[in-house]
């Protein structure tokens, strides 16, 4: 004999799937398209180019300011390029992780009746995320690594190396006790994050 279903199989047998509830939150392909050629391009120029084009070709030449200091304005400009240099590698992180999910756990989840959004939300960005941290941590250190470049590309935002060099060109400090200083900061800084983001991405793995 036959067991009765379970009150919420009935509810799921005998859910409505109409085209508004199956299609609502699909990719809009014009959308996605922007995204892919602003990724692709943006990743594959050097970071000298991006930033040359906030500080000599938005900053210098269209005459956009975003402070009434110079110093704040090439600030805001260099963060600017590297916030939209470095964004083009985290997509491509939280890509490569949202691959790793099995595609039945996606299937799964459809078969339920679950939106393309409620399908994200709940069953593949966590997952994703998880998988990312130690990728996302890299990202982190290169940005890191990655200011030395805004004092030399237009912008002269005073950073570290721009000080150093600041320095030498003013004979007010040794050139090699002066370079190993700074290279050791930038190790305190960088060190720290590896191991952290190595730690935590041991801690939340997915186990499958």
């Amino acid at each position: 004999m036959d067991r009765p279903a379970h009150p919420v199989q009935r509810r799921l047998l005998v859910r409505p799937r109409c085209p508004a509830h199956r299609h609502a939150g699909l990719p809009v392909p014009l959308l996605r398209g922007l995204s892919t050629a602003y990724v692709e391009g943006i990743r594959n120029s050097p970071l000298t180019l991006v930033l040359l084009f906030c500080g000599l070709g938005l900053n210098s030449a269209l005459g956009l300011s975003l402070a009434d200091s110079v110093a704040w304005d090439v600030f805001w400009w260099a963060v600017i390029g590297l916030s939209a240099y470095t964004a083009c590698f985290v997509s491509e992180s939280l890509r490569a992780g949202i691959n790793t999910i099995p595609l039945g756990q996606v299937e799964a989840a459809r078969s339920l009746g679950l939106t393309f959004t409620q399908n994200l939300r709940l069953i593949v960005i966590p997952q994703a995320l998880r998988t990312v941290v130690g990728p996302l941590g890299s990202v982190l250190i290169a940005l890191t690594k990655n200011t030395t470049v805004a004092s030399v590309a237009g912008l002269g935002v005073q950073e570290a190396s721009r000080e150093m060099k600041l320095m030498f060109d003013q004979g007010v400090a040794p050139v090699l006790p002066t370079f190993v200083g700074f290279a050791i900061g930038f190790l305190i800084l960088t060190l720290p994050m590896g191991y952290f983001f190595g730690w935590l991405a041991k801690r939340v793995a997915v186990v499958r």
